[in-house]
């Protein structure tokens, strides 16, 4: 069967299609306000027909609910909550970003007081019922939704972790009486303790489910017959009509497909830490991979938590399309802002003005004149050079090279942001990026690859095969998959094996439903459990496998479990307590396999040749050799300076650095002048 892969990103959308001759990759400029548009036009460039007669796989990465969460977009939700907690998601926990700034900007409200809904019900603790919930608060709480109207309903009871049967009343209710309204509730979304972090999940739910829902909807009856599946912020993939209920779940969605792509090429190529970074057009996301990538629950989407596991990406507003500028006080700045994909750099020529990193690269030769991005895009070089030139004058730059000058400091200040967020990954977690490989995908990541490993002292780094478009490679080598968690706050001293067992197999029960439901057989599904422990008072957990070890009594696995968090506390802390420990929350990981794909290697393009092309090399002209990426034999060696190009992304091969192809097409580097 057909497969193909499609990333959504700020500039381009990105495709990958696998059959049975092997792959092929494109590049569409991105359509931000209707991003189906820009998909169709790539399906259709590609010669697929989603209506035709050839059966395909779609695995798509969309960023509709992270843009609206960033841009604060969301759709008008009401917050329900039992009396007098209507104020948590405004109150939040009251940490200080910035711990010595005496007077901090305030955050805005996500819930306005208008919009918070109480209702008069309560469980305690345990789960066991306070205050009833009656027809009568039921009816209270329709009538003032009705009368609010809003676009979409987040419920969030106190302990409905522990039951549910309030909430799952208050959602067919509402329901029922605001059909257009999208409603979701907190049991469904994040059934787990922390009533901040569970409501404001819930909150993000429903403020983006409407636009995902619709967004996903107008996809899938597009698209239709050909299914569609989608990237999940944790790596796994879900059936369109499963996702458009999870919005809160894809906020990474785009990323997360980089990432499975580079933990599978880690794996082929026998790398055990590899830091990573995609260099887009708008953004650079990074994130390190020991084995496998690492998953997290305390991530935050501008000021919001978001509890929902995901993988642990750090994401900076440093890409090829961000522009650069002079500030107030006469310094050049690079970034957040960007182009984007209409207009874009300014050698894209669609009236772009201001110089923009990639324009950058353009002017000093790492992106040659004669490069056609995406294997069509023409580049303006002469457009370039003289945006740059306005921003040499800006900066009270003087003589016939001040363009280049200029465009060295676009290029190092891009560098050291992207390098600032890839400490944050390695250094600020105590890893020393000189033992990992540094790995780059995205369009833009080869340009800029070795500035970033010197400005690290990293002494590896890699270019993966298709690195242009790594993200839609990942989403078809991602599995289906269900993440699913219920806090169960227990003494694990108290606990009784048997009694975790139930719980995962409750989880396992629901996960293997909503996976057969997709079609996949419920016995090739793989289960993979864990739990989150503490010590007792402590307000953050470490994850850890469950033992589930054959022929061991339960007093043998809990008494394993309790030595095990010990030993992971000392190394994370340096020191363990004299402390009960206590069972936080059950975890389950559930995937169905891959679908076969065949060999991913590209095929051979032809002859490598190697033209020549200006660049500004360590800040004087000279000309370097340029090779075409797709006619490199596996065992191929390269020295730099040197510019190696293919369709989809450009590698600048800096002075010290030594390329060599492996058997897999990937390009690794080394710099032989750190290495000796």
């Amino acid at each position: 069967m057909l497969a193909i892969g499609i990333d959504t990103g700020g500039t381009f959308t990105d495709f990958v299609v696998v059959d049975a001759r092997g792959v092929r990759t494109h590049k569409v400029l991105s359509t931000p306000a209707a991003p189906e548009r820009a998909i169709l036009e790539g399906l259709a460039e590609l010669g697929f027909d989603p209506h035709g007669a050839e059966r395909a796989r779609i695995v798509h990465g969309s960023t509709v609910a992270t843009n609206a969460a960033l841009e604060g977009k969301g759709a008008r939700t009401a917050y329900v909550a039992d009396r007098g907690l209507g104020d948590v998601p405004s109150l939040g926990r009251q940490d200080r970003p910035e711990l010595y700034d005496l007077t901090p900007p305030p955050l805005p409200e996500p819930v306005p007081e208008a919009l918070r809904v109480e209702v008069d019900a309560r469980l305690d603790a345990h789960g066991a019922v306070v205050r009833p919930l009656s027809a009568d608060g039921i009816a209270a709480v329709v009538g003032r939704l009705r009368a609010l109207a809003p676009d979409a309903v987040a419920i969030n009871l106190l302990f409905s972790w522990r039951d549910d049967a309030h909430e799952r009343s208050l959602e067919a209710a509402i329901g029922e009486a605001l059909p257009d309204a999208f409603v979701t509730r907190s049991s469904f979304v994040l059934p787990e303790y922390r009533e901040y972090e569970r409501g404001m999940a819930t909150w993000l739910n429903a403020s983006l489910g409407p636009r995902v829902q619709g967004y996903l909807e107008r996809l899938a009856s597009t698209l239709a017959p050909t299914p569609v599946a989608i990237m999940q912020s944790a790596g796994g993939t879900m059936e369109a009509a499963v996702a458009s209920r999870r919005a809160v779940n894809l906020l990474l969605s785009g990323p997360a497909g980089g990432v499975a792509a580079a933990a599978h090429v880690a794996r082929e190529a026998g790398i055990d830490s590899l830091l990573t970074f995609d260099m887009g057009g708008t953004s650079t996301d990074v994130a390190l991979i020991r084995g496998a990538p690492v998953l997290t629950t305390t991530a935050r989407i501008g000021p919001w938590p978001v509890a929902v596991p995901m993988l642990d990406i750090h994401t900076i507003g440093a890409g090829g399309g961000s522009l650069a500028s002079v500030d107030a006080g006469g310094a050049l700045a690079v970034g957040p802002e960007s182009a984007g994909a209409d207009p874009g750099p300014v050698c894209y020529g669609r009236g772009g003005r201001t110089p923009t990193v990639t324009d950058a690269d353009v002017v000093l030769g790492r992106l040659p004149a004669s490069t056609a991005l995406g294997g069509h895009l023409a580049l303006d070089t002469a457009a370039a050079a003289e945006a740059l030139e306005a921003l040499a004058d800006e900066m009270g730059l003087q003589g016939a090279d001040r363009a280049v000058r200029a465009a060295r400091g676009v290029a190092a200040l891009a560098d050291e942001h992207m390098a600032g967020a890839l400490r944050v990954m390695s250094l600020d977690r105590g890893i020393d990026p000189r033992d990992a490989v540094l790995c780059c995908f995205g369009g833009a990541g080869g340009l800029h690859l070795c500035g970033i490993a010197e400005r690290l002292g990293a002494r590896e780094a890699m270019v993966p095969a298709h690195a242009g478009v790594l993200s839609a490679l990942g989403m078809l080598v991602a599995r289906p998959e269900r993440q699913l968690s219920r806090s169960m706050e227990a003494s694990l001293g108290s606990l009784d094996a048997a009694v975790i067992d139930a719980g995962f197999a409750a989880l396992e029960a629901q996960g293997r439903a909503e996976l057969a439901a997709e079609g996949h057989d419920p016995a090739s599904i793989a289960a993979e459990r864990s739990v989150d422990l503490r010590y007792a008072g402590q307000a953050f957990a470490l994850n850890l496998p469950w033992p589930g070890t054959a022929g061991s009594t339960a007093t043998e696995e809990l008494e394993r479990l309790a030595a095990a968090f010990a030993d992971l506390h000392r190394a994370r802390y340096g020191h363990e307590l004299d402390a009960a420990v206590e069972l936080d929350t059950l975890r389950l990981r559930l995937q169905a396999p891959t679908p076969a794909l065949p060999d991913l290697a590209p095929g051979d393009s032809g002859g490598s040749g190697t033209p020549e092309a200006m660049v500004d090399v360590a800040g004087e002209p000279r000309p370097v050799p340029v090779f075409e990426r797709g006619g490199l034999a596996p065992g191929t060696r390269i020295a730099g300076p040197a510019v190696i190009v293919e369709e989809t992304s450009t590698t600048w091969l800096g002075r010290g650095w030594r390329a060599e192809v492996d058997g897999r097409h990937n390009l690794r580097l080394a710099n032989f002048e750190e290495n000796g």
